[in-house]
């Protein structure tokens, strides 16, 4: 890896911020439209973990995980917010990396890029995993892993192209994501008032408050929720980097950012409302086969388990395809500031090939590892990932902190998007990180997971800092 160039980071205007208004994104495209930007904020965070993932937490939680899912969508659309102000401010495909270095310093750029690059990639594996798995139940016998290869060639390839053709291919897919939320919503609310053809009287709030009634696990069942809705809100992030390959890349993430946000609250709180409304939080269906299958069974809705395996799979294609991207351009944008081996940089009609290639091939290497070495350095690599996102959230919120007070200081016209209530609001998302992290670690299925990205995370710190303090010493 090369070193951290000193030289690149304090290239600054007068106001102490990088004059280079989108450093680490010089020569990539802008092919991205505002309907391609608006279709990404929205379908980045509608994944597996909300088809599939979910039905784990309303199992823990019961009926309470609407109030899990509330509470973590809030402190979402938090982080999102804040996002939005830095990424309209300053677009850069760096993203949050970028602005980490601006407010703390390249310690701190390089740390949360490398982090969230490792994150995408092994997410990439367990994404073409979980796509490969239901190939699979189709065609049975055809090899699992193949399948994994296929998808990472065709991603990989479709990644070469032009970013207005990444553009394209999350446009439908998040589209087709958004639909399928938005008819099982509206069949979900005919269902509670009893006006669904065939799908019988209403339930009420039977399922709500019966049985065990709202807490049937108590406060650790709502603990336990809110840790998994937390993680299935990842995703938001891809929006900011994409928007620094867009036309209009200030207009275009400060628009996606406000049309976002409300809607995505809306489509998990609410699924997770007419889940739990409608079948019994503890039916075995509901872990075993996801929420979204086990309602649409419940109420009858004709080969209701296929219908969503399509959708589950567009999700992970959507996904994968996501993150290859992201991953590609946050490796590109690390490397132009000095933070990553040249080669990894290089363009060709504006797209870093080699950067494409290396968040590829590590994806697939994790796959590989799940068959070769499934018990240790697998998991390893899964316990690793537990709370990247949130530590990567935890940096922007400090970044927020001090660049919004820096600009309103010296370039007040740059904050077309603003933070609510600053700094009050900004101090109330970081509290409310720091709760979560104190939640995992006192809760044993996640203080591992902690514990794991701890160590990475100082072990990425601490050589950011010492190959930031190498490039200073030989600058003096």
């Amino acid at each position: 890896m090369s070193k951290i160039s000193a030289s690149k980071t304090s290239a600054v205007s007068g106001s102490g911020l990088p004059a280079d208004g989108d450093p680490g994104g010089r020569g990539l495209g802008n092919g991205l439209k505002q309907r391609h930007l608006s279709m990404i904020a929205l379908g980045g965070v509608i994944g597996a973990g909300l088809f599939v993932g979910s039905g784990a937490g309303i199992a823990k939680a019961g009926p309470s995980i609407i109030v899990a899912y509330a509470l973590s969508g809030l402190l979402v659309m938090l982080v999102m917010r804040m996002l939005g102000e830095l990424s309209a401010a300053y677009p850069s495909s760096g993203s949050f990396s970028v602005h980490a270095e601006r407010a703390i310093g390249p310690w701190a750029g390089f740390t949360s890029g490398w982090l969230y690059w490792f994150l995408l990639c092994v997410v990439v594996g367990l994404e073409g995993i979980g796509a490969a798995k239901i190939m699979a139940g189709w065609l049975p016998g055809t090899p699992e892993w193949a399948w994994v290869a296929l998808f990472t060639v065709a991603f990989c390839l479709a990644n070469f192209t032009r970013v207005k053709n990444f553009g394209e291919f999350e446009f439908w897919f998040a589209a087709l994501k958004v639909g399928a939320i938005v008819l099982f919503l509206g069949i979900g609310v005919l269902a509670i008032a009893g006006l669904l053809p065939g799908g019988g009287d209403s339930p009420g709030t039977s399922n709500l408050t019966g049985g065990e009634g709202f807490l049937p696990n108590g406060t650790e069942g709502l603990v336990f929720g809110l840790l998994a809705s937390v993680f299935a809100y990842g995703g938001l992030e891809t929006v900011t980097i994409a928007a620094a390959e867009s036309e209009q890349p200030v207009q275009g993430v400060a628009r996606a950012v406000r049309t976002a946000m409300w809607r995505i609250a809306i489509f998990y709180v609410g699924s997770m409302a007419v889940v739990v409304t409608l079948v019994p939080w503890d039916h075995p269906t509901v872990a075993q086969q996801g929420p979204y299958v086990a309602t649409l069974d419940h109420l009858g809705i004709p080969a209701a388990g296929e219908i969503m395996n399509v959708v589950i799979l567009i999700a992970l294609l959507s996904a994968m395809n996501a993150n290859i991207y992201s991953s590609s351009r946050i490796l590109r944008s690390l490397v132009e500031r000095g933070q990553g081996p040249k080669v990894l940089g290089r363009l060709r009609r504006g797209v870093p090939r080699a950067a494409v290639v290396m968040s590829s091939g590590f994806g697939f290497v994790c796959v590989l590892l799940s068959y070769w070495r499934p018990d240790d350095v697998f998991m390893w690599l899964l316990n690793m990932i537990g709370a990247i996102t949130l530590v990567v959230w935890f940096f922007v919120g400090v970044s927020q902190l001090i660049l919004r007070r820096r600009t309103e200081r010296e370039d007040p016209a740059r904050l077309v998007v603003r933070m609510w209530w600053y700094p009050g609001l900004t101090w109330v998302a970081l509290a409310g990180m720091a709760t979560v992290f104190a939640l995992m670690a006192r809760e044993a299925e996640t203080r591992t997971q902690l514990y794991y990205t701890g160590l990475l995370t100082l072990a990425l710190a601490l050589t950011g800092f010492w190959l930031q303090r190498s490039a200073a010493r030989r600058e003096d």
